[in-house]
């Protein structure tokens, strides 16, 4: 079962999609190429203790859409994806540390407090464009960087890391 919401505070649209609980059952085995493989601590799998989406199961978890500016971009770019909230509560993770991990394996940690309503996605669209690889894809962990000062810091952009292709939950 899936919500959404509309709002608009400073010129920020947001498009809030929230899951309901999930069980292993309601996590569909990607049918395309995985694009998001969650494992360590977590409550949900859905192939062999692993947790891994395609964009299209990604995206069945809710989609929240903000616009904002980055350092890496010019000019104002709109950004799709999944909330890290949404995914945080799905896998059960409500502290602990985050370590998203690049195609590269290039890795940061995000704490899991990071993960708030109106807070980072895990993106997979800029400017209803899917990201590829050469755009920062398949997935990018963008904070709405313009909808307060705190998330235009050193810390917060280097959490931002994009061709995240995995995460794994240390509690």
């Amino acid at each position: 079962m899936l919500a959404q919401i509309v709002k608009t505070t400073f010129g920020l649209v947001a498009v809030i999609g929230i899951a309901a609980a999930a069980s292993a059952q309601d996590i569909a085995l990607p049918q395309g190429a995985v694009v998001l493989t969650v494992t360590g601590e977590i409550d949900v799998a859905n192939a062999d203790g692993t947790l891994i989406f395609d964009r299209e199961t990604l995206a069945a978890l809710g989609t929240e859409e903000f616009e904002t500016t980055t350092i890496w971009t010019e000019g104002l770019h709109r950004f799709e994806g999944v909330s890290l909230k949404t995914l945080t509560d799905l896998i059960g993770a409500q502290e602990g540390t985050l370590l998203a991990t690049a195609i590269n394996d290039y890795t940061v940690e995000i704490p899991v407090s990071d993960a708030v309503a109106d807070g980072p996605i895990i993106a997979f669209k800029m400017d209803g464009e899917t990201m590829s690889v050469r755009d920062k894809g398949p997935l990018w962990v963008v904070y709405p960087y313009d909808m307060s000062a705190d998330y235009r810091s050193e810390v917060i952009y280097s959490r931002s890391i994009w061709q995240l292709d995995r995460i794994e939950v240390v509690k």
